[in-house]
């Protein structure tokens, strides 16, 4: 399963105590946006769930946004872990 691989990228003592973290946060985010990416490859005409996926985009849109304007460094990292695309920038 994808969740498995990608629970090695944040360490044990900062899963259990700090969930609320935007980096966990952008973390789930991601692995919801590949499961549903995956079922909408099967399911084209599924329209609820691309709306659900475009919900959860425009939210990790907007964690990495404002990670990149508070710590570029944790979001440089955070991004090339996760192996996704950096932020356009206006």
């Amino acid at each position: 399963m994808v969740k498995n691989s990608f629970i090695s990228v944040i360490p044990q003592d900062e899963k259990d105590e700090n969930t609320g973290s935007v980096e966990f946060q952008v973390f789930s985010f991601t692995n919801q946006i590949r499961r549903l990416t995956s079922h909408l490859e099967l399911h084209k005409k599924d329209f609820l769930s691309q709306r659900g996926l475009r919900k959860i985009l425009g939210k990790r849109q907007r964690l990495l946004a404002y990670l990149s304007n508070k710590n570029r460094v944790r979001y440089k990292k955070l991004i090339s872990q996760l192996d996704i695309r950096e932020l356009k920038t206006r």
